[in-house]
Protein backbone atom coordinates (compact mmCIF):
# COMPACT_ATOMS: atom_id res chain seq x y z
CA UNK A 1 0.00 0.00 0.00
CA UNK A 2 1.58 3.26 -0.74
CA UNK A 3 1.83 5.60 1.72
CA UNK A 4 0.94 9.71 1.47
CA UNK A 5 4.75 10.66 2.86
CA UNK A 6 2.76 12.89 5.63
CA UNK A 7 4.22 12.17 8.98
CA UNK A 8 1.89 10.07 11.22
CA UNK A 9 0.22 11.94 14.12
CA UNK A 10 0.60 10.71 17.32
CA UNK A 11 -2.41 9.69 19.36
CA UNK A 12 -2.64 10.62 23.27
CA UNK A 13 -1.29 14.12 23.18
CA UNK A 14 -2.64 16.48 26.08
CA UNK A 15 -2.83 19.68 24.04
CA UNK A 16 -3.18 21.92 27.09
CA UNK A 17 0.06 20.62 29.15
CA UNK A 18 1.90 21.12 25.68
CA UNK A 19 0.63 24.76 25.55
CA UNK A 20 1.45 25.34 29.61
CA UNK A 21 4.80 26.00 28.59
CA UNK A 22 6.29 30.00 29.31
CA UNK A 23 9.03 31.03 27.17
CA UNK A 24 11.79 28.48 26.49
CA UNK A 25 15.17 29.36 27.12
CA UNK A 26 16.93 28.05 24.52
CA UNK A 27 20.43 30.05 24.34
CA UNK A 28 22.11 32.82 25.51
CA UNK A 29 21.64 31.14 29.09
CA UNK A 30 23.72 31.07 32.36
CA UNK A 31 21.95 28.16 34.84
CA UNK A 32 23.44 29.41 37.99
CA UNK A 33 23.94 26.95 41.17
CA UNK A 34 24.52 29.01 44.34
CA UNK A 35 25.57 26.39 47.58
CA UNK A 36 27.54 24.99 44.71
CA UNK A 37 29.91 22.77 47.39
CA UNK A 38 27.28 21.40 49.24
CA UNK A 39 25.67 17.98 49.40
CA UNK A 40 22.38 18.82 47.41
CA UNK A 41 24.19 20.64 44.61
CA UNK A 42 26.92 17.72 44.42
CA UNK A 43 24.33 14.34 44.77
CA UNK A 44 21.23 16.02 42.71
CA UNK A 45 21.85 19.63 41.08
CA UNK A 46 24.61 18.77 39.13
CA UNK A 47 23.79 14.96 38.02
CA UNK A 48 20.62 16.08 37.02
CA UNK A 49 22.25 19.14 34.74
CA UNK A 50 24.32 16.61 33.33
CA UNK A 51 21.97 14.31 32.46
CA UNK A 52 19.88 17.46 30.66
CA UNK A 53 22.85 17.80 28.60
CA UNK A 54 23.67 14.33 27.56
CA UNK A 55 19.95 13.59 26.38
CA UNK A 56 20.55 17.00 24.90
CA UNK A 57 18.18 19.07 26.93
CA UNK A 58 20.22 22.24 27.97
CA UNK A 59 20.12 25.48 26.04
CA UNK A 60 22.49 26.04 22.98
CA UNK A 61 25.88 26.59 24.60
CA UNK A 62 24.76 27.08 27.91
CA UNK A 63 27.36 27.98 30.52
CA UNK A 64 27.07 26.30 34.36
CA UNK A 65 28.32 28.44 37.09
CA UNK A 66 28.75 27.68 40.92
CA UNK A 67 28.74 29.83 43.63
CA UNK A 68 29.46 29.11 47.18
CA UNK A 69 31.04 30.58 50.11
CA UNK A 70 33.94 27.13 50.06
CA UNK A 71 37.47 28.43 48.41
CA UNK A 72 38.62 26.00 45.94
CA UNK A 73 40.38 26.33 42.26
CA UNK A 74 38.65 24.99 39.27
CA UNK A 75 40.36 20.85 39.53
CA UNK A 76 38.85 20.61 42.86
CA UNK A 77 35.37 22.14 42.06
CA UNK A 78 35.10 20.43 38.62
CA UNK A 79 36.38 16.92 40.84
CA UNK A 80 33.27 17.75 43.54
CA UNK A 81 30.54 17.96 41.13
CA UNK A 82 31.27 15.33 38.90
CA UNK A 83 31.88 12.79 41.62
CA UNK A 84 27.81 11.36 41.95
CA UNK A 85 27.78 11.23 38.00
CA UNK A 86 26.79 7.43 37.24
CA UNK A 87 28.81 6.90 34.26
CA UNK A 88 30.68 3.03 33.93
CA UNK A 89 34.63 3.80 33.62
CA UNK A 90 33.86 2.10 30.30
CA UNK A 91 31.86 4.01 28.69
CA UNK A 92 33.78 6.05 26.48
CA UNK A 93 30.76 8.23 25.18
CA UNK A 94 29.78 8.80 28.74
CA UNK A 95 33.11 10.15 29.87
CA UNK A 96 33.69 12.16 26.74
CA UNK A 97 30.52 14.36 27.61
CA UNK A 98 31.76 14.75 31.39
CA UNK A 99 35.01 16.29 29.62
CA UNK A 100 32.55 18.29 27.83
CA UNK A 101 30.34 19.31 30.70
CA UNK A 102 33.45 20.41 32.74
CA UNK A 103 33.90 22.69 29.80
CA UNK A 104 31.46 24.85 30.09
CA UNK A 105 30.81 24.67 34.28
CA UNK A 106 32.63 27.05 36.39
CA UNK A 107 33.04 28.26 40.24
CA UNK A 108 33.00 31.79 42.03
CA UNK A 109 33.53 31.85 45.25
CA UNK A 110 31.88 34.91 47.63
CA UNK A 111 29.71 35.61 50.85
CA UNK A 112 25.74 35.02 50.87
CA UNK A 113 25.43 37.90 52.61
CA UNK A 114 27.66 41.01 51.03
CA UNK A 115 27.05 42.87 48.15
CA UNK A 116 30.52 43.24 46.60
CA UNK A 117 30.34 39.11 46.76
CA UNK A 118 27.45 39.47 43.95
CA UNK A 119 29.02 42.37 42.39
CA UNK A 120 32.11 40.00 41.77
CA UNK A 121 29.59 37.27 40.48
CA UNK A 122 27.79 39.64 38.26
CA UNK A 123 31.05 40.77 37.02
CA UNK A 124 31.67 36.75 36.05
CA UNK A 125 28.58 36.63 34.28
CA UNK A 126 28.92 39.77 32.15
CA UNK A 127 32.35 38.26 31.39
CA UNK A 128 30.44 35.42 29.84
CA UNK A 129 27.52 37.31 28.20
CA UNK A 130 29.76 39.27 26.13
CA UNK A 131 30.71 36.89 23.92
CA UNK A 132 26.70 36.50 23.47
CA UNK A 133 25.85 37.12 19.69
CA UNK A 134 22.62 39.18 20.08
CA UNK A 135 22.06 41.38 23.28
CA UNK A 136 19.77 38.52 24.86
CA UNK A 137 21.19 37.48 28.07
CA UNK A 138 19.09 34.65 30.53
CA UNK A 139 19.54 33.63 33.91
CA UNK A 140 18.63 30.67 35.60
CA UNK A 141 19.58 31.18 39.55
CA UNK A 142 19.29 27.76 41.84
CA UNK A 143 19.31 28.29 45.15
CA UNK A 144 20.56 24.50 46.75
CA UNK A 145 21.07 26.50 50.14
CA UNK A 146 19.66 26.19 53.69
CA UNK A 147 16.83 28.44 54.50
CA UNK A 148 18.76 30.92 56.90
CA UNK A 149 20.31 32.55 53.80
CA UNK A 150 17.31 32.90 51.14
CA UNK A 151 16.18 36.02 52.07
CA UNK A 152 19.74 37.34 51.84
CA UNK A 153 20.81 35.46 48.83
CA UNK A 154 17.41 36.36 46.86
CA UNK A 155 17.80 40.26 47.43
CA UNK A 156 21.30 40.18 46.08
CA UNK A 157 20.58 38.49 43.33
CA UNK A 158 17.90 41.09 42.09
CA UNK A 159 20.04 43.92 43.48
CA UNK A 160 23.48 42.80 41.88
CA UNK A 161 22.77 39.98 39.70
CA UNK A 162 19.29 40.52 37.70
CA UNK A 163 19.46 40.56 34.09
CA UNK A 164 18.06 43.34 32.46
CA UNK A 165 18.06 42.20 28.77
CA UNK A 166 16.48 38.71 29.00
CA UNK A 167 14.83 36.27 31.08
CA UNK A 168 15.19 35.83 34.84
CA UNK A 169 14.44 32.51 37.17
CA UNK A 170 14.37 31.17 40.59
CA UNK A 171 14.08 27.87 41.75
CA UNK A 172 14.24 27.92 45.57
CA UNK A 173 13.91 24.38 47.65
CA UNK A 174 12.02 23.46 50.48
CA UNK A 175 12.03 23.99 53.43
CA UNK A 176 9.22 26.77 52.89
CA UNK A 177 9.75 27.55 56.54
CA UNK A 178 8.84 25.95 59.71
CA UNK A 179 5.01 26.73 60.39
CA UNK A 180 2.36 29.11 58.86
CA UNK A 181 3.69 32.15 60.40
CA UNK A 182 7.75 31.46 58.97
CA UNK A 183 6.63 30.45 55.80
CA UNK A 184 4.77 33.77 55.49
CA UNK A 185 7.63 35.89 56.60
CA UNK A 186 9.26 33.93 53.66
CA UNK A 187 6.93 34.34 50.91
CA UNK A 188 5.99 38.04 51.49
CA UNK A 189 10.21 38.77 51.53
CA UNK A 190 10.66 36.77 48.33
CA UNK A 191 8.01 38.24 46.66
CA UNK A 192 9.85 41.81 47.51
CA UNK A 193 12.37 40.94 44.72
CA UNK A 194 10.80 38.00 43.11
CA UNK A 195 7.85 37.59 40.87
CA UNK A 196 5.44 34.66 41.34
CA UNK A 197 6.20 33.82 37.73
CA UNK A 198 9.72 34.10 38.01
CA UNK A 199 9.77 31.92 40.93
CA UNK A 200 9.86 27.79 41.38
CA UNK A 201 9.50 26.58 44.36
CA UNK A 202 10.73 23.20 44.33
CA UNK A 203 8.81 19.95 45.57
CA UNK A 204 10.91 16.78 43.60
CA UNK A 205 8.17 14.63 44.89
CA UNK A 206 6.34 16.39 41.94
CA UNK A 207 8.97 15.81 39.58
CA UNK A 208 8.62 11.99 40.53
CA UNK A 209 7.97 9.88 36.92
CA UNK A 210 4.80 8.19 38.78
CA UNK A 211 3.16 10.92 40.76
CA UNK A 212 3.24 12.84 37.45
CA UNK A 213 1.50 9.43 36.10
CA UNK A 214 -1.85 9.86 38.36
CA UNK A 215 -3.09 12.83 36.44
CA UNK A 216 -3.12 10.67 33.64
CA UNK A 217 -4.01 7.91 35.28
CA UNK A 218 -6.95 9.48 37.04
CA UNK A 219 -8.39 11.77 34.20
CA UNK A 220 -7.69 9.85 30.95
CA UNK A 221 -9.35 6.50 32.14
CA UNK A 222 -13.02 5.84 32.83
CA UNK A 223 -12.42 2.73 34.78
CA UNK A 224 -10.17 4.70 37.07
CA UNK A 225 -12.19 7.82 37.34
CA UNK A 226 -15.98 6.09 37.94
CA UNK A 227 -15.09 4.86 41.49
CA UNK A 228 -12.72 7.43 42.27
CA UNK A 229 -14.67 8.65 45.41
CA UNK A 230 -15.85 8.22 49.04
CA UNK A 231 -18.77 5.90 47.82
CA UNK A 232 -16.02 3.03 46.48
CA UNK A 233 -13.08 3.66 48.40
CA UNK A 234 -12.79 2.76 52.29
CA UNK A 235 -9.55 4.22 53.19
CA UNK A 236 -6.08 5.50 51.59
CA UNK A 237 -2.84 5.46 52.54
CA UNK A 238 0.15 7.07 51.57
CA UNK A 239 3.66 5.81 53.04
CA UNK A 240 7.41 6.90 53.08
CA UNK A 241 9.89 4.35 54.47
CA UNK A 242 13.48 4.63 54.93
CA UNK A 243 15.46 1.68 55.48
CA UNK A 244 18.13 4.12 57.82
CA UNK A 245 18.50 6.66 60.75
CA UNK A 246 19.68 10.18 60.64
CA UNK A 247 23.58 8.83 60.25
CA UNK A 248 25.15 11.49 61.72
CA UNK A 249 22.75 14.28 60.56
CA UNK A 250 20.48 14.25 63.47
CA UNK A 251 21.22 17.70 64.53
CA UNK A 252 19.80 19.15 61.38
CA UNK A 253 16.63 16.59 61.36
CA UNK A 254 16.12 17.50 65.11
CA UNK A 255 15.64 20.65 63.94
CA UNK A 256 12.54 19.93 61.54
CA UNK A 257 11.81 16.60 62.44
CA UNK A 258 9.43 14.17 59.69
CA UNK A 259 6.33 15.72 59.85
CA UNK A 260 8.08 19.07 58.22
CA UNK A 261 10.70 16.73 56.60
CA UNK A 262 7.99 14.49 54.48
CA UNK A 263 4.45 14.99 55.22
CA UNK A 264 3.41 18.81 54.86
CA UNK A 265 5.41 18.83 51.38
CA UNK A 266 5.80 15.69 49.48
CA UNK A 267 3.14 13.32 50.87
CA UNK A 268 0.37 16.26 50.85
CA UNK A 269 1.44 16.92 46.98
CA UNK A 270 0.99 13.43 46.52
CA UNK A 271 -2.49 13.57 48.50
CA UNK A 272 -3.54 16.28 46.25
CA UNK A 273 -3.00 15.63 43.15
CA UNK A 274 -5.06 11.94 43.93
CA UNK A 275 -8.23 14.02 45.47
CA UNK A 276 -8.15 16.99 43.02
CA UNK A 277 -11.14 17.45 40.98
CA UNK A 278 -10.80 17.30 37.20
CA UNK A 279 -9.42 20.75 36.20
CA UNK A 280 -10.20 22.36 33.23
CA UNK A 281 -7.09 22.01 31.27
CA UNK A 282 -3.56 20.78 31.97
CA UNK A 283 -2.29 24.28 31.87
CA UNK A 284 0.15 25.17 35.17
CA UNK A 285 -2.42 27.32 36.94
CA UNK A 286 -6.20 25.05 36.05
CA UNK A 287 -3.92 21.86 37.93
CA UNK A 288 -2.43 24.75 40.62
CA UNK A 289 -6.06 26.10 41.12
CA UNK A 290 -7.66 22.53 41.79
CA UNK A 291 -5.13 21.34 44.34
CA UNK A 292 -5.48 24.69 46.14
CA UNK A 293 -8.91 24.10 46.09
CA UNK A 294 -9.03 20.74 47.52
CA UNK A 295 -6.41 21.62 50.37
CA UNK A 296 -8.59 23.85 51.32
CA UNK A 297 -11.40 21.29 52.19
CA UNK A 298 -8.84 20.12 54.55
CA UNK A 299 -8.88 21.12 58.75
CA UNK A 300 -6.07 20.96 60.21
CA UNK A 301 -4.89 17.71 61.53
CA UNK A 302 -6.20 16.56 65.31
CA UNK A 303 -3.98 15.34 67.90
CA UNK A 304 -6.76 12.09 68.02
CA UNK A 305 -5.63 11.66 64.49
CA UNK A 306 -2.01 11.08 64.89
CA UNK A 307 0.67 8.88 66.06
CA UNK A 308 4.30 9.54 66.57
CA UNK A 309 7.22 7.18 67.13
CA UNK A 310 11.22 7.40 67.65
CA UNK A 311 13.43 4.75 66.45
CA UNK A 312 15.55 3.02 69.34
CA UNK A 313 18.62 0.76 68.81
CA UNK A 314 18.19 -2.94 67.49
CA UNK A 315 19.54 -5.26 65.34
CA UNK A 316 22.99 -3.40 65.79
CA UNK A 317 22.48 -0.23 65.01
CA UNK A 318 21.99 2.99 66.93
CA UNK A 319 18.75 5.03 68.26
CA UNK A 320 17.91 7.97 67.65
CA UNK A 321 19.36 9.43 70.76
CA UNK A 322 22.25 7.60 70.76
CA UNK A 323 22.81 9.57 67.30
CA UNK A 324 25.50 12.37 69.16
CA UNK A 325 24.30 15.42 67.12
CA UNK A 326 21.12 14.80 68.42
CA UNK A 327 19.99 16.72 71.78
CA UNK A 328 19.64 14.31 74.80
CA UNK A 329 16.01 13.75 75.84
CA UNK A 330 14.84 14.86 72.75
CA UNK A 331 11.05 13.77 71.71
CA UNK A 332 11.64 14.50 68.03
CA UNK A 333 9.32 12.23 65.58
CA UNK A 334 11.49 10.04 63.52
CA UNK A 335 7.93 8.04 62.56
CA UNK A 336 4.80 9.98 62.13
CA UNK A 337 1.47 8.88 60.93
CA UNK A 338 -1.36 11.69 60.57
CA UNK A 339 -5.29 11.36 59.37
CA UNK A 340 -6.67 14.14 57.23
CA UNK A 341 -10.23 14.15 56.44
CA UNK A 342 -11.48 16.31 53.10
CA UNK A 343 -15.10 17.87 53.44
CA UNK A 344 -15.89 17.79 49.92
CA UNK A 345 -19.06 15.66 48.27
CA UNK A 346 -16.08 13.46 46.71
CA UNK A 347 -14.14 12.76 49.59
CA UNK A 348 -16.94 13.55 53.41
CA UNK A 349 -15.84 10.51 55.26
CA UNK A 350 -12.57 9.22 53.49
CA UNK A 351 -9.64 8.74 55.97
CA UNK A 352 -6.30 9.68 54.23
CA UNK A 353 -3.43 7.68 56.27
CA UNK A 354 0.56 10.10 55.53
CA UNK A 355 2.90 7.72 56.75
CA UNK A 356 7.08 8.37 57.19
CA UNK A 357 9.46 6.96 59.26
CA UNK A 358 13.38 6.58 59.37
CA UNK A 359 15.32 3.37 60.05
CA UNK A 360 12.60 0.71 58.87
CA UNK A 361 12.44 -2.48 57.42
CA UNK A 362 12.45 -1.30 53.87
CA UNK A 363 12.72 2.01 50.85
CA UNK A 364 9.38 2.60 49.53
CA UNK A 365 7.20 5.23 48.68
CA UNK A 366 3.60 4.00 47.88
CA UNK A 367 0.05 5.41 47.15
CA UNK A 368 -2.68 2.52 48.71
CA UNK A 369 -6.26 2.85 48.07
CA UNK A 370 -8.21 0.49 49.22
CA UNK A 371 -12.01 -0.13 48.04
CA UNK A 372 -14.70 -1.06 49.92
CA UNK A 373 -15.90 -4.35 50.81
CA UNK A 374 -18.46 -6.00 48.07
CA UNK A 375 -22.18 -6.87 49.21
CA UNK A 376 -22.11 -9.71 51.66
CA UNK A 377 -24.35 -12.75 50.95
CA UNK A 378 -22.45 -14.48 47.64
CA UNK A 379 -18.73 -14.45 49.31
CA UNK A 380 -17.36 -15.06 52.93
CA UNK A 381 -14.14 -13.05 54.38
CA UNK A 382 -13.48 -12.32 50.82
CA UNK A 383 -10.46 -9.70 50.17
CA UNK A 384 -10.76 -6.10 49.29
CA UNK A 385 -9.82 -4.44 45.84
CA UNK A 386 -6.83 -2.26 46.36
CA UNK A 387 -4.65 0.29 43.56
CA UNK A 388 -1.34 0.38 44.63
CA UNK A 389 0.59 3.23 42.66
CA UNK A 390 4.31 2.53 43.88
CA UNK A 391 6.05 5.27 43.39
CA UNK A 392 9.57 4.20 44.42
CA UNK A 393 11.73 1.94 44.01
CA UNK A 394 11.13 -0.39 41.18
CA UNK A 395 7.71 1.83 39.56
CA UNK A 396 4.92 0.34 39.53
CA UNK A 397 0.71 0.39 38.94
CA UNK A 398 -0.94 -2.83 40.04
CA UNK A 399 -5.09 -3.52 41.15
CA UNK A 400 -5.45 -6.40 43.36
CA UNK A 401 -8.90 -8.02 42.58
CA UNK A 402 -10.54 -11.78 43.14
CA UNK A 403 -10.02 -14.40 40.55
CA UNK A 404 -11.25 -17.92 40.82
CA UNK A 405 -8.82 -20.19 41.96
CA UNK A 406 -7.54 -22.40 39.11
CA UNK A 407 -8.91 -25.78 38.62
CA UNK A 408 -11.82 -27.97 39.67
CA UNK A 409 -12.49 -25.70 42.73
CA UNK A 410 -14.94 -22.98 42.91
CA UNK A 411 -13.24 -19.99 45.24
CA UNK A 412 -11.92 -16.63 45.47
CA UNK A 413 -8.32 -15.51 45.63
CA UNK A 414 -6.77 -12.06 45.98
CA UNK A 415 -4.13 -11.53 42.29
CA UNK A 416 -3.32 -8.55 41.10
CA UNK A 417 -3.21 -6.89 37.18
CA UNK A 418 0.15 -5.64 37.59
CA UNK A 419 1.88 -2.41 35.81
CA UNK A 420 5.50 -3.07 36.52
CA UNK A 421 7.58 -0.32 34.56
CA UNK A 422 10.81 -2.03 33.96
CA UNK A 423 8.69 -5.17 32.63
CA UNK A 424 6.56 -3.54 30.62
CA UNK A 425 8.38 -0.52 29.24
CA UNK A 426 11.83 -2.32 28.80
CA UNK A 427 13.52 0.57 26.69
CA UNK A 428 12.04 3.85 28.21
CA UNK A 429 14.42 5.62 30.55
CA UNK A 430 12.81 7.23 33.44
CA UNK A 431 14.22 10.46 34.08
CA UNK A 432 15.25 11.69 37.21
CA UNK A 433 13.46 14.10 39.17
CA UNK A 434 15.14 16.56 39.35
CA UNK A 435 16.24 16.31 35.69
CA UNK A 436 12.22 16.97 35.09
CA UNK A 437 11.99 20.04 37.22
CA UNK A 438 15.11 21.84 36.08
CA UNK A 439 13.85 20.83 32.16
CA UNK A 440 10.47 22.56 33.03
CA UNK A 441 11.99 26.08 34.93
CA UNK A 442 14.03 26.19 31.48
CA UNK A 443 10.65 25.82 29.59
CA UNK A 444 8.76 28.22 32.11
CA UNK A 445 6.34 25.56 33.04
CA UNK A 446 4.55 26.13 36.45
CA UNK A 447 2.74 23.20 36.55
CA UNK A 448 5.25 20.77 38.58
CA UNK A 449 6.11 24.16 41.42
CA UNK A 450 4.64 24.84 44.67
CA UNK A 451 2.11 27.92 44.29
CA UNK A 452 2.28 30.58 47.01
CA UNK A 453 -1.22 30.55 48.08
CA UNK A 454 -0.40 26.36 48.05
CA UNK A 455 1.88 26.82 50.42
CA UNK A 456 0.04 28.59 53.21
CA UNK A 457 -2.85 26.23 52.65
CA UNK A 458 -0.67 23.37 53.69
CA UNK A 459 1.01 25.17 56.12
CA UNK A 460 -2.31 25.83 57.54
CA UNK A 461 -3.43 22.13 57.99
CA UNK A 462 -0.04 20.92 59.67
CA UNK A 463 0.76 24.04 61.86
CA UNK A 464 -1.60 23.38 64.87
CA UNK A 465 -0.14 19.65 65.26
CA UNK A 466 3.39 21.25 64.92
CA UNK A 467 3.24 23.51 67.78
CA UNK A 468 1.80 20.80 69.78
CA UNK A 469 4.93 18.31 69.05
CA UNK A 470 7.08 21.63 69.88
CA UNK A 471 5.87 21.99 72.78
CA UNK A 472 4.24 25.10 72.10
CA UNK A 473 0.63 24.77 73.45
CA UNK A 474 1.12 22.49 76.12
CA UNK A 475 3.92 19.68 77.08
CA UNK A 476 4.89 17.93 74.16
CA UNK A 477 3.84 14.47 73.24
CA UNK A 478 6.45 11.79 73.72
CA UNK A 479 6.81 9.35 70.61
CA UNK A 480 6.49 5.85 70.97
CA UNK A 481 9.82 3.83 70.35
CA UNK A 482 10.39 1.48 67.53
CA UNK A 483 13.36 -0.84 66.80
CA UNK A 484 15.41 0.23 63.92
CA UNK A 485 14.50 -2.09 61.05
CA UNK A 486 11.10 -3.38 61.80
CA UNK A 487 7.79 -2.09 59.51
CA UNK A 488 7.52 1.10 62.60
CA UNK A 489 5.78 1.30 66.05
CA UNK A 490 3.65 -1.56 66.91
CA UNK A 491 0.49 0.55 67.56
CA UNK A 492 0.35 0.96 63.98
CA UNK A 493 -1.36 -1.94 63.33
CA UNK A 494 -4.71 -0.95 65.32
CA UNK A 495 -4.25 2.89 64.40
CA UNK A 496 -5.10 1.74 60.92
CA UNK A 497 -7.15 -0.51 62.38
CA UNK A 498 -9.41 2.43 63.21
CA UNK A 499 -9.80 4.01 59.84
CA UNK A 500 -10.84 1.06 58.51
CA UNK A 501 -8.11 -0.76 56.86
CA UNK A 502 -8.32 -4.36 56.53
CA UNK A 503 -5.32 -6.40 55.69
CA UNK A 504 -5.42 -9.07 52.48
CA UNK A 505 -5.99 -12.40 53.56
CA UNK A 506 -2.70 -14.35 54.90
CA UNK A 507 -2.83 -16.75 51.67
CA UNK A 508 -1.83 -13.78 49.61
CA UNK A 509 1.66 -13.47 48.84
CA UNK A 510 3.69 -11.22 45.99
CA UNK A 511 4.41 -11.71 43.14
CA UNK A 512 3.60 -15.92 43.17
CA UNK A 513 1.56 -17.68 45.36
CA UNK A 514 1.31 -21.64 45.53
CA UNK A 515 -2.19 -22.25 44.54
CA UNK A 516 -1.64 -26.07 45.56
CA UNK A 517 -1.16 -24.47 49.24
CA UNK A 518 -4.64 -23.54 49.98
Amino acid sequence: MATTGRPRAMSGTIPSMEASHGEALKDNTIIIVLGASGDLAKKKTYPALFGLYRMGFLPRDVKIVGYARTKMDDAEYHKRITSYLKVPEDDQDGQARIQEFKSFTFYVSGGYEDGPSFEKLNSFLLDIESKYQSKQAHRLFYLALPPSVFIPVAQHLKEQCYSTTGKNRIIVEKPFGKDLDSCRVLLSSLKQHWSEDETFRIDHYLGKEMVKNILVLRFANIAMSAPWDKNSISNVQITFKEPFGTEGRGGYFDEFGIIRDILQNHLLQVLSILTMERPVSFSAEDIRDEKVKVLRAIPPIERSDTLLGQYVAANGKPGYLDDDTVPPNSVCPTYAATTLWIHNPRWEGVPFILKAGKALNEAKVEVRIQFKDVTQGIFKDISRNELVIRIQPSEAVYLKLNTKTPGLNTRAIPTEMDLTYKRRFTEAKIPEAYEALILDALRGDHSNFVRDDELDVAWKIFTPILHWIDGKSGPSPKPVPYPYGSRGPKELESFIGKYGYKRTVPEYTWPIMNVAAL
